[in-house]
């Protein structure tokens, strides 16, 4: 008789789909740069200001989703995401004022969208004790497929159908995607009467309140560090598109170097989650980190189509191995059953920094005519990350 699957892998699949439709979608803005320029004639600050409040309210909400989903569960919360997130998209196809896009994109879609990282994140290492940084790192690479499938289709729709109608099309497939897989997930294995991959974990000394939790040093110290590191890598991804057409690439091939730069992620994310169950997330992480900070600075010397394909490439790997480490990392410290609401306000908190790297390097665009302060400000930031998250000490376990 055949053993009964199980059910981890189906939300981890369902999870997988929902974070790469999501996040692809919020990436996909900097493909939609040109056109809304060409359309308005605004700023790239202007546009790129959408990114810095949705990532703001993206922050904001993820704390608040995550607090939720510890009290009720990740299926209402994702499912509620799931229709604010494609009403927002549809909203944006009709804009022609800037507070428009900063309403339905920025803040509907950010408060659609944040439903879904933080609470999906949280589930999976509840499900899975065993390969639970692979696990992790599975979800994580939604964000590297969505990027790779959503970029070049957007500029593919965009040129077919204009942008007004791409818009109108991610909606209805955010609506067409996410709700039928919200309703495949289950808040813990023990909801099903089994128990987690690899078996009850461990939980040692684990037992913070919430506001404990926020108060404690390890809590700041992860913080700060993914603040540093998005606000090190948010700039140069969301910038990619325009930084390769102001070089002379044409316009579907700047799209696909987005794209390329999300399908090396998705190695980069599923090693890194291998490399973490091995070594330990915090190793992990710094290396990553190191990684981070030299491909950024590299992309200054990047001039031709190869080359960039080249930075992107190991860019990829970097910005993607690094992201799935602060969940694990935030489990190790805080377990089950405050990882929502801990983990969403560390997200919280490197949502600022994914908002403030996207605007800052649309402001200095718009100053200086090109994006070399960028790239000098993000490289930086990524080494005020290792500075950081190198004082992390690991966490205290009793005795089995």
């Amino acid at each position: 008789m055949r053993a009964r699957l199980f059910y981890g892998w189906v939300i981890l699949g369902a999870a997988f789909l929902i974070i790469m439709m999501g996040i692809g979608l919020i990436f996909s803005l900097s493909v939609f740069l040109p056109p809304l320029q060409e359309a308005f004639g605004w700023g790239r600050s202007t546009i790129s200001a959408a990114a810095l409040i949705n990532w703001l309210v993206f922050g904001v909400a993820s704390l608040g989703w995550g607090i939720l989903s510890d009290r009720i569960g990740t299926r209402p919360v994702v499912l509620l995401g799931g229709i604010l997130f494609g009403a927002g998209m549809l909203l944006t196809s009709r804009i022609t004022e800037e507070w428009h896009l900063y309403l339905t994109f920025g803040v509907l879609g950010g408060v659609g969208i944040s439903a879904f990282y933080v609470p999906l994140t949280s589930t999976v290492t509840r499900w899975f004790t065993k390969r639970r940084g692979l696990a992790v790192a599975i979800v994580s690479a939604g964000n590297g497929l969505g990027i790779l499938v959503m970029s070049p289709l957007a500029r593919i729709l965009i040129s077919t159908f204009g942008w007004r109608a791409t818009f109108l099309i991610f909606g209805l497939l955010a609506w067409g995607i996410v709700i039928p897989c919200a309703l495949l997930i289950r808040n813990r294995p023990e909801d099903l009467g089994v128990t987690a991959y690899g078996g009850a974990p461990n939980e040692g000394r684990i037992g913070m309140t919430p506001s404990e939790a926020l108060r404690s040093r390890p809590f700041w110290l992860i913080a700060v560090a993914h603040f540093f590191c998005c606000a090190g890598h948010s700039g140069p991804i969301f910038h990619m598109v325009a930084h390769a057409m102001d070089l002379g690439i044409p316009k579907l091939a700047a799209a696909t170097l987005l794209g390329w730069s999300g399908a090396t992620s998705i190695p980069g994310r599923i090693a890194t989650g291998l490399f973490a169950d091995r070594y330990g997330a915090k190793t992990a992480l710094v290396s990553l980190l190191t990684l981070q900070a030299a491909v950024v600075a590299s992309y200054l010397v990047a001039h031709h189509v190869l080359s960039l394909y080249a930075v992107s490439t190991f860019f990829g790997i970097a910005y993607g191995g690094v992201m799935p480490l602060y969940a694990l990392v935030a489990r190790e410290y805080f377990g089950d059953k405050v990882m929502g609401t801990a983990y969403g306000a560390i997200f919280f908190i490197s949502s600022v920094g994914m908002g403030l790297g996207s605007y800052a390097g649309g402001w200095a665009f718009d100053i200086l005519g090109n994006y070399h302060l960028l790239y000098i400000a993000s490289a930086l930031m990524a080494l005020a990350a290792i500075g950081v998250a190198v004082n992390l000490r690991a966490p205290r376990r009793a005795p089995a």
